[in-house]
């Protein structure tokens, strides 16, 4: 790693690819289309996937290493508010519901996961922890006529 690498720093870049239409990629080529239209996942709804997929890695990770659930899934939910014409989203909530083998590790696992869930609250989600400790957003704005901004 060269010494002006930051091993904190997350990132990912942004493509237009059509009107209202978007790519995003990371540093590792993975890649999620998004946007405005048919078939594609709106901002919130990546923001309330985010939220969920935190949590599940935490809750999921050690779990499994005891059994392996039947059934996981997480709803993540929250209500667009408009004040003053400035939009946001309150209430976020979500509701795992997970099930595992009617066995001795099914049983552990299972009860690992009301624990887990609160120290994923807690202390670990990255991204929920972020949204309800709130963190500023700067802007950098370059702009080209006559091609591709340089």
């Amino acid at each position: 790693m060269s010494e002006n690498e930051d091993p904190t720093l997350r990132s990912v870049e942004l493509t237009r690819t059509a009107t209202a239409r978007y790519t995003v990629r990371n540093a590792a080529g993975a890649e999620i289309e998004f946007g405005q239209g048919e078939g594609l996942l709106s901002p919130v709804e990546l923001l309330l996937a985010a939220i969920a997929g935190c949590s599940s890695i935490d809750v999921d990770t050690v779990t499994a290493r005891s059994a392996e659930p039947t059934d996981f899934r997480v709803s993540a939910t929250g209500h667009k508010v408009v004040e003053d014409g400035a939009s946001r989203v309150d209430g976020l909530h979500m509701s795992f519901n997970v099930a595992f083998p009617d066995t001795a590790e099914g049983q552990k696992a299972a009860g690992m996961v009301e624990r887990l869930v609160e120290l994923s609250h807690e202390k670990y989600c990255t991204v929920s922890r972020t949204v309800e400790l709130g963190t500023p957003v700067s802007n950098e704005v370059h702009v080209a006529l006559g091609g591709t901004e340089g």
